[in-house]
């Protein structure tokens, strides 16, 4: 295999069987990348166009996201509500930076599509479904790194910096981009796996495998360096082209099934053990104790959340005997309750990708706010075992036998 990088942005890749691939790199949000897109598959009118994009989100991209069909207590009752939260976010960021440069998230590849139908050019979308993608994300996240990953988002919207032209020119630098990608993997290892890894792995096979002898592929520059590594593997026949095992969503570990019922067991175990041990006093003092700690800490995450009162104060309640209900949350509970007393309306649904963008917008549109509810009552009430664990251990050992 020979590979000609022509620009910092382009490289060709000539297989052994005669075969070329040109591979761009853009930004999401950069007016060049749109622009210098266009003229090479003007110019170059390759056999076909492989699309960084899957065939849902370039739906969604033309027609929009039909927001409006989407019933918050249903996300919560199939416990999506982190995976709808990661999600928003994610989207909130894109186009955040693409307000900076006046450039929608994702344009390239609209205008790639485009210029491909008017030049009778054939194409494909040759991402990874944005669903399966974020769900292998979160199951083989644990829970604090779920929390790690939206906090980092959120953090990232929420800021005020302004990015220009000149920093997204800076992100197509491979330096720069190796530099993100082992920040990512330092942090959350898992996340850079499933995000950037197994889509440089996915995209690299679809690449190699699509049709014609001249194919251009339109992909993020932060996978040029990954994609070119899979198509040597793949030229030297030292892995495989079949992409089963990434296009499935992986069963939780024997592990992280058992987790939701170990702690509720030991939490139980414990207030049981002080019972029969020191005594009813003792006993009593150790569930008050698991009662306040988890309960105020719960009402807490949903005060932070500006819910509505019944619904603070139901997290109060809830939140020690949720946590030990492995089957359902506070959170879930809490966003249901704030879903039903605030009803999204209409005005929600169309002001949605508005809201998204800021703080203020994520508490004031009642759809987003029943998901912060959701999000912080949950972290609330899990920082509250976290923290009564070790009281109760220390009560019990401490205990009159």
């Amino acid at each position: 295999m020979q590979v000609t990088h022509i620009t910092d942005t382009v490289s060709e890749i000539i297989l052994a069987s005669g075969k070329r691939i040109t591979l761009v790199g853009t930004a999401h949000v950069s007016a060049d990348s749109v622009a210098e897109v266009e003229q090479l598959i003007r110019e170059r009118r390759p056999d076909h166009l492989c699309l960084e994009i899957d065939a849902g989100r370039y739906r969604t991209m033309t027609e929009g996201q039909q927001w409006e069909s989407m019933r918050i207590g249903d996300v919560l009752r199939q416990k999506k509500g982190f995976l709808l939260l990661a999600n928003l976010v994610l989207s909130s960021f894109q186009r955040k930076i693409g307000d900076s440069t006046g450039i929608t998230p994702g344009d390239e590849m609209r205008i790639a599509a485009e210029t491909a139908k008017d030049e009778d050019i054939p194409f494909s979308f040759c991402d990874r479904e944005i669903q399966t993608t974020l769900r292998r994300a979160w199951n083989k996240s644990g829970f604090w790194n779920k929390m790690k990953l939206i906090a980092s988002l959120m953090a990232s919207i929420f800021s005020n910096e302004k990015i220009s032209e000149k920093d997204l020119a800076a992100l197509k630098e491979r330096n720069a981009l190796q530099a993100m990608m082992e920040e990512l993997a330092d942090y959350l290892p898992t996340i850079k796996e499933v995000l950037i890894d197994e889509r440089d792995q996915y995209l690299a096979t679809k690449i190699y495998n699509s049709p014609g002898e001249d194919v251009l592929a339109v992909v993020g520059a932060g996978h040029g360096p990954g994609i070119l590594k899979i198509l040597e593997a793949l030229e030297e026949g030292t892995i495989s082209d079949d992409l089963s095992a990434i296009e499935t969503i992986p069963k939780r570990k024997n592990i992280g099934q058992a987790l939701p019922w170990i702690v509720p067991i030991l939490m139980l175990s414990l207030m049981v053990y002080g019972f029969i041990k020191s005594g009813w006093d003792q006993g009593i003092q150790m569930f008050f104790y698991w009662f306040m700690v988890n309960g105020v800490l719960s009402a807490l995450g949903a005060l932070v959340a500006l819910a509505h009162p019944v619904t603070i104060i139901l997290s109060f309640l809830l939140a020690p005997f949720t946590s030990l209900n492995p089957t359902i949350g506070v959170g879930i509970v809490a966003g249901l309750v704030e879903g039903y007393v605030r009803k999204p309306r209409v005005y929600d649904f169309e002001h949605l990708h508005r809201d998204i963008l800021s703080i203020r917008g994520f508490y004031r549109n009642r759809f987003t706010h029943a998901l912060v509810v959701f999000f912080l009552s949950s972290v609330g009430s899990s920082i509250g075992t976290f923290v009564a664990f070790p009281v109760l251990i220390t009560l019990v050992s401490g205990g009159n036998g």
